[in-house]
């Protein structure tokens, strides 16, 4: 699908008001993947739920998100890139009212749906359009600013979401998009140009093929844990229904030419590993989906501390990325994603060494070189994937690239919370195998809490504290998990080709 680049001539201020605008739609999307969380006890009351059911409200966006992002390229070409922006906006805003106006389970679920379909691409096609946009010189400079909200959005979400229930109602979790999506309307319509409409033929079957793949994947990965895996029938279903669909699609993907989604990008090599080094890295930062329960269930911290804990996070992952947008003009690119994915490494494996008596300050420490490594991280490798490809295939492969860190954060959640449940419950049993009446170490823990064994009080506490130990000890084992992944993404680096500092050129291939 070729697409003409129109944007060769605008000005400067022409173009920082395109960012500016791509980044508003870009932290709407992002932000509510993670803000509606922390709301769902209070959703389960007033709307008749269950604590599994609510869960479908999360399920509902994560999987209509990602069938429809993939396609980002297919309906920028359909429709135009101006018209698809300003429909997806207007359809995020209506979606977003209609899930606060929601009176039961089965209405939010339909308009969350809704919200994910035109969400979707909200993402990519703003990333596309800053690649667009900006020549290659100034390509590194205007991801790192659009970066910040892809990083900083998921930080913040769950503590804004909290603050907004806490003191107004869930149903303002939805609401606060409003204004947000009329002002990105607005300037969409005075910065962003139009790319003219193309008809094409549509591989049909392969379109099904693919959300059928899809759709089974993200369910199968969100509901995994909660149905005990492949004990469950349902999923079962769900792991063969993807297995086929996925596998027919890439056969009849690779034999036709009127694919709704270009999987032949994929052999350009620069940009195959950036999607297979993002969608691994997305598996890695998963660990901030599981570090909020970490804070509030063992840390005893108020949902507004754990917020407090990420802040910091948010803001060196915005240093870094500022960081790396110099570097991109003096050093190959290729050495700033090294660099960045070292210190992500380094950083979970600080927190591999977390316990239950560490002062907050000892804690958040780790986090700090985390989000700086986040940032020498996803701006080059954005530079990198979107540089590699024409203008043409841009929009299409700014569709692939984030299903990948979708996808990635998807596994990535499924994997550290199964891995946390029955690690907690291996541990209990473990530890509690080590409790000994006469053991002096039992019998000092014992009187340092002014317990007796005899007392019913003592033997709540003792199995309090076995669980709290043995969930630490879980959460370390997900680090150490997320700290291997994060090291084995290196190997990649050396599949890409050589990039010159951009103060002179970018490579294309």
């Amino acid at each position: 699908m070729s697409i003409q680049n129109f944007e060769q001539n605008i000005t400067p201020w022409q173009r920082w008001g395109v960012t500016i605008t791509v980044m508003l739609v870009t932290i709407i999307e992002v932000l509510d993947i993670t803000i509606v969380n922390v709301s769902l006890p209070q959703m389960m009351g007033q709307l008749g739920a269950d604590s599994d059911q609510i869960t479908w409200v999360l399920t509902a966006y994560i999987v209509s998100s990602a069938i429809v992002m993939p396609l980002t390229g297919f309906l920028v070409a359909r429709f135009g890139r101006k018209r698809l922006l300003m429909t997806n906006i207007i359809g995020f805003l209506i979606s977003s009212m209609l899930c606060g106006l929601s009176a039961s389970l089965a209405q939010i679920v339909f308009f969350r749906t809704l919200q994910g379909i035109f969400g979707a691409s909200l993402v990519p096609l703003s990333q596309y359009i800053l690649g667009d946009v900006f020549e290659k010189k100034d390509r590194a400079k205007a991801m790192a600013i659009w970066g910040i909200g892809v990083m900083i959005a998921p930080v913040i979400g769950p503590t804004l979401g909290g603050y907004i229930t806490s003191i107004m109602s869930w149903r303002w979790v939805f609401y606060i998009n409003v204004p947000v999506c009329i002002v990105a309307f607005f300037l969409c319509v005075q910065f962003i140009q139009e790319t003219p409409k193309k008809s094409m033929k549509v591989d049909w079957l392969g379109l099904v093929l693919m959300v059928v793949g899809i759709g089974c994947l993200q369910i199968f990965l969100d509901r995994g844990n909660t149905s005990d895996w492949f004990n469950s029938k349902l999923i079962v279903l769900l792991c063969i229904a993807c297995v086929f669909a996925l596998i027919a699609f890439v056969i009849r993907n690779f034999s036709r030419t009127d694919n709704v989604v270009n999987l032949r990008l994929l052999k350009n090599r620069n940009f195959m590993a950036a999607t297979v080094m993002l969608t691994m890295f997305g598996i890695g930062m998963s660990v901030i989906a599981v570090m909020p329960i970490m804070l509030e269930h063992l840390m005893g911290y108020t949902a507004k501390m754990a917020g407090v804990f990420m802040a910091p996070r948010a803001i060196l992952s915005a240093l870094g990325m500022v960081f790396a947008s110099v570097l991109a003009k003096r050093i190959d690119l290729r050495w700033s994603i090294f660099i960045g994915v070292v210190i992500t490494a380094y950083s979970t494996y600080l927190m591999c060494q977390y316990n239950l008596q560490l002062s907050f300050a000892a804690m958040v420490w780790p986090t700090l070189f985390q989000g700086l490594g986040c940032g020498l991280f996803f701006v080059p490798l954005s530079t990198i994937a979107l540089s590699s490809l024409s203008e043409a295939d841009m929009a299409e492969g700014a569709g692939l690239f984030n299903f990948g860190r979708n996808i990635g954060m998807s596994i990535g959640i499924s994997i550290l919370s199964t891995l946390i449940t029955r690690e907690t419950q291996i541990n209990w049993n473990r530890l509690a195998g080590h409790i000994y009446v006469s053991r002096d170490a039992f019998k000092h823990w014992l009187a340092v809490k002014q317990l007796i064994i005899t007392s019913p009080h003592a033997i709540q506490k003792v199995a309090i504290e076995v669980a709290k130990q043995g969930s630490m000890i879980a959460f370390v084992d997900a680090y150490w998990f997320v700290t291997i992944s994060f090291i084995l993404m290196l190997p990649l680096i050396l599949i890409m080709r050589k990039t010159r500092p951009q103060n002179k050129s970018v490579m294309m291939h």
